[in-house]
């Protein structure tokens, strides 16, 4: 049987679609593999581990030691060999102004004390006395960390090359004193290179709260050095007993083990609230772009699991614009108006999402911000 021209041109049309796929699952794969090195270090006879994954270890030193943290609360051990450094200054970027450290445990012999004037409202810097050898916890948390208690949270995503413009996007958050972080879907740069990143972590030196984020597309080169900046793609944290998850889907597809992580946060959330994050959406809510997943049975798939385990919000960006509507009962946001250029003349030019959390209640509101 003979096949004619335009056949074998969607033939191979195909098949260079399931190539970039396949392409696509390998880097969302290699990703997930480095994000398991994420917040260690092994440095002055001590070693550093950041439970979860949760900060990015920007230096270490023999006593000294630098971290971006990706959680308002951080969990770190540190396990103290004999003869090993003992004084060590501990500085975390990104942190949440009124985050204290504390040594857990009865007896860790480990003291911590805030060092200094704060360089900036998220740039907390402390001293640290460690017994030897010893395993040490230490614990970097606001005071009401655990408490159930309502908050509010911001959400941006999408600046890319609107970051010469991102500080009035800033100054509008800021202007909100009950703002207690900001949540990112990514696409922070326009191509994910070391100075566009470092250029935008010194924009965010005007925010006087600290900005978390997973990956979008523009970010993830195949030699991303979002790890080194940023921390983990993929991550989950609480805060006032509300749980969040942040899921790379930069390339339209999760990696198998991302998939593993996210069945473990859906269960141990157990009955909080919990509010979902992510770039590229499952499904694309207008259709026209074709800026969902590559695969909609993966996008049924993802779907599926956030609602078997009862996620209360979904938050997305990647489509430059604004929309609100429901995926399997969940209600769910896209929200790409950080600066990147505009994708539909629809009147939704730069704009951000406030978002009111109750602990008992779920979600009690998400309101949109325009800037312009």
């Amino acid at each position: 049987m003979s096949v004619g021209p335009v056949a074998a041109g969607r033939a191979l049309g195909l098949a260079g679609a399931l190539l970039a796929l396949a392409g696509c699952a390998d880097r969302a794969s290699e990703r997930a593999a480095r994000d398991l090195e994420v917040g260690r270090a092994e440095v002055g006879g001590v070693r550093f581990e950041v439970q979860g994954g949760l900060a990015a270890v920007r230096r270490a030193v023999a006593g000294e030691i630098e971290l971006w943290a990706g959680a308002p609360v951080l969990d770190i051990a540190a396990q103290v060999d004999a003869g090993a450094v003992r004084s060590w200054t501990i500085e975390v970027r990104n942190a949440m102004p009124d985050a204290r450290l504390q040594p857990l445990g009865a007896a860790t012999g480990a003291a911590a004390v805030a060092s200094g004037a704060a360089l900036l409202a998220t740039r907390r810097r402390f001293a640290l006395e460690l017994p030897a050898p010893a395993s040490v916890r230490l614990r970097l948390a606001p005071e009401d960390a655990d408490r159930s208690e309502p908050f509010r949270f911001a959400f941006v995503s999408d600046i890319q090359t609107g970051i010469d413009r991102f500080s009035e996007v800033l100054a509008r958050i800021g202007a909100d004193p009950a703002v207690r972080f900001v949540l990112s879907a990514g696409d922070l740069t326009q191509r994910g290179t070391s100075e566009q990143m470092e250029r935008f972590q010194r924009e965010l030196e005007s925010l006087g709260v600290p900005y978390f984020s997973t990956l979008g597309n523009h970010d993830a080169s195949d030699d991303t050095p979002w790890h080194r900046f940023f921390g983990r793609c993929s991550a989950s944290f609480a805060f006032h007993q509300v749980q969040f998850t942040l899921l790379d889907t930069a390339d339209a597809t999760v990696a198998p083990l991302a998939y593993d992580w996210l069945e473990g946060w859906l269960r141990e959330a157990g009955g909080r609230p919990q509010l979902f994050v992510a770039h590229v959406p499952p499904l694309d809510p207008a259709g026209l772009r074709g800026a969902g997943f590559g695969s909609r049975a993966e996008a049924g798939k993802l779907l599926g699991m956030l609602a078997r385990g009862g996620v209360d919000l979904t938050l997305y960006g990647h489509i430059h614009g604004y929309y609100s509507f429901e995926n399997v009962g969940i209600p769910a946001f896209v929200s790409g108006g950080g600066g990147a250029f505009e994708e539909k003349l629809d009147g939704v030019g730069r704009h951000f999402l406030l978002v009111d959390v109750d602990p008992d209640r779920g979600v009690s509101a998400v309101r949109r911000v325009d800037v312009d």
